[in-house]
């Protein structure tokens, strides 16, 4: 844990919200350097992924050219909405420091309650519906992966 990475991640979320984007930054560390940056560019750039963390792990593994960021830590503004968290273990981040809460967020109308209700019901449940198709035309794709021999892992 390292007060000056935390306090990057502040004055870039402080300056995204100056410069017209939302109040969420992070920035990924190895071996005490800071490897990346990222603020929210949501209204900036129409992408509703482009949160402060994704733009910082897209930014992470494009510099190192691998979509594994094992043994990096990441500081964020915020603690991470679902979409974040999933992408953090997804890209294998070793540990996460973040400063404020996803209640504080919700006061200023962040509030990721309703995704967070929504991932814990059945899928038949959700607001959104979810209809599955065409799954023996699509599992080929699966079988090809499955049984090819020069796949990349992840």
């Amino acid at each position: 844990m390292n007060n000056k990475f935390m306090k990057r991640a502040i004055e870039l979320s402080i300056n995204s919200v100056k410069n017209g984007g939302g109040p969420f930054s992070a920035v990924i560390v190895k071996n005490n350097e800071i490897i990346s940056e990222g603020s929210n560019k949501v209204t900036s750039t129409y992408d509703p992924t482009a949160h402060g963390e994704i733009v910082a792990i897209r930014e992470a593994c494009k510099k190192i050219n691998n979509f594994s960021l094992n043994g990096y830590e990441l500081y964020s503004t915020a603690e991470p909405c679902p979409m974040c968290l999933a992408a953090i273990y997804w890209a294998r981040i070793d540990k996460i420091y973040y400063a404020n809460t996803r209640e504080d967020a919700r006061r200023i109308d962040f509030d990721d309650s309703f995704i967070y209700s929504e991932i814990k019901k059945n899928i038949n449940e959700r607001k959104i519906p979810m209809i599955q198709m065409m799954r023996d035309d699509a599992f080929k794709a699966f079988e090809l992966w499955d049984k090819k021999i020069d796949k990349v892992k992840y």
